[in-house]
C-alpha cells in the first residue's frame, strides 16, 4: 500500500490519532532538520558567495530574481528582502519572462535564478536570452552539476541531505535553506551599502518601524494656544483654571522671554494640597517642579516616549528650543495617536 495514503488515512481516522507527545516530536524533528540544513550552509560560504555578493553590489541595474513552485515564493519573498534593505530587486516569473516579462531585464540588471533540481524547464528556456542580453546570472541549486548550475556566472550550493518532509519529498528543508541564502546575501549588502536604520524607515513607511524613525517630536507636539503657560507669579487657582482650560493635566511655567522654568502637574497639586490649607494666596512658582526633564523638537518621537518610561516623569514632556524657550509639550496619548507606542 503507498506509505502517503498509510500516513493520510491513519491521521484522519479518530481512533489512529497519534498523541500529543508524538505531534509534537514529529514538530521538533521538522525544526532540527531545518535547522540542520541551514547550519550546513555555512561550511559552503566561500569565494562563490563573495562574488555574487561584487555581483549584486556592482551592478548599476537590478537584482531580478527569478524561480518556478516554491522555488518561485522563495524567489518573491528574496527579492522583497533585497528591496527593502537596499538592493534595488524585484520578482520575475520564468514562465511569463518568456511571453514578454523578459522586456523587464537590462543588460545592467543581475540574475538570480533559482531551482533546486538546477533543471526547472521554465528556467533553462528562458537562459540563453539572458545570457545574450550580457546579464550575469547567479544560481541557487542543490545540484552542482545541474545545467544550471553549470551553465550560470556563480553557483551558490544550497543542497541538503534531506527534505523535512517524511516521504522526502515536499520542498521543506531545502526552501528554507535557499530563504536563508538569500537572507545571508540581503544582509551583506545591507551592510556594504551602510544602510541605517533611518533608510529602512523610508523603505517602510506605512509599518510600526517607519512611524517610530520618521516621526518627530515636532510632529505631534501641541503648541501654540494649546499650550498651557503661567508666569512665576501666577496664583495657584489661576493656575489650575489654565490646567483645566488646556486639559492635559498640567501648565508650564515661563519667564518674560518665554524660558521654561518649571512645570505644575496633577501630582504637584495634591503635593501642594497637603501641604497648604489655603492655596488662594499660594504662587505657582513657589510648588512647581523646577528644571524638568525636556526634549528638543528635532529629537524623534520614539525618543520621547523613552525618556517618559525611563524616568517615570508621567504622560508629557516640555519640548524647548536650545535657549530653554518653550516650544511644546507631547503626551503619552499624543505618541498613541501617531502610533508610536
Amino acid at each position: 500500500m503507498d506509505l502517503y495514503f498509510v500516513v493520510v488515512t491513519n491521521l484522519l481516522h479518530p481512533d489512529a490519532l497519534p498523541g500529543a507527545e508524538r505531534l509534537l516530536q514529529l514538530a521538533r524533528d521538522v525544526l532540527d532538520v531545518e535547522a540542520d540544513a541551514v547550519r550546513a550552509l555555512k561550511g559552503r560560504l566561500g569565494e562563490a558567495f563573495l562574488e555574487a555578493h561584487r555581483l549584486m553590489m556592482q551592478t548599476r541595474g537590478r537584482v531580478v530574481v527569478t524561480g518556478m513552485g516554491k522555488s518561485g515564493h522563495i524567489a518573491r519573498k528574496i527579492a522583497s528582502t533585497l528591496a527593502s534593505t537596499g538592493t534595488p530587486a524585484f520578482f520575475m516569473h520564468p514562465g511569463e519572462a518568456s511571453h514578454g516579462d523578459l522586456g523587464m531585464l537590462t543588460a545592467q540588471d543581475v540574475v538570480l535564478a533559482i531551482s533546486y533540481s538546477g533543471e526547472s524547464d521554465e528556467i533553462l528556456k528562458i537562459l540563453p536570452l539572458i545570457k545574450r542580453r550580457g546579464s550575469p546570472v547567479i544560481a541557487i541549486t542543490g545540484r552542482p552539476r545541474s545545467t544550471l548550475a553549470t551553465e550560470a556566472d556563480v553557483h551558490l550550493d544550497g543542497s541538503v541531505d534531506k527534505e523535512a518532509c517524511p516521504l522526502n519529498l515536499a520542498p521543506t528543508a531545502s526552501t528554507t535553506a535557499t530563504l536563508a541564502l538569500g537572507d545571508a546575501l540581503a544582509v551583506s549588502l545591507l551592510v556594504a551599502r551602510g544602510f541605517g536604520s533611518e533608510d529602512f524607515a523610508l523603505q517602510h513607511p506605512g509599518g510600526a518601524l517607519g512611524r517610530r524613525l520618521l516621526v518627530h517630536v515636532r510632529d505631534i507636539m501641541r503648541k501654540g494656544e494649546q499650550l498651557p503657560r503661567c508666569s512665576p507669579s501666577t496664583l495657584l487657582p489661576e493656575a489650575i483654571l489654565e490646567m483645566s482650560r488646556k486639559g492635559i493635566g498640567m501648565t508650564t511655567i515661563v519667564d518674560s522671554a518665554d524660558r521654561l522654568l518649571g512645570i505644575f502637574t496633577d501630582g504637584d497639586l495634591r503635593r501642594t494640597l497637603e501641604r497648604h490649607e489655603i492655596i488662594r494666596s499660594v504662587k505657582v512658582a513657589d510648588v512647581m517642579t523646577a528644571n524638568p526633564r525636556t526634549i528638543a523638537a528635532d529629537k524623534l518621537a520614539a525618543e520621547a516616549a523613552q525618556v517618559m518610561q525611563s524616568n517615570s516623569i508621567g504622560g508629557r514632556i516640555v519640548v524647548v528650543d536650545p535657549e530653554g524657550r518653550l516650544l511644546g509639550v507631547v503626551t503619552f496619548n499624543d505618541l498613541l495617536a501617531a502610533g508610536v507606542v
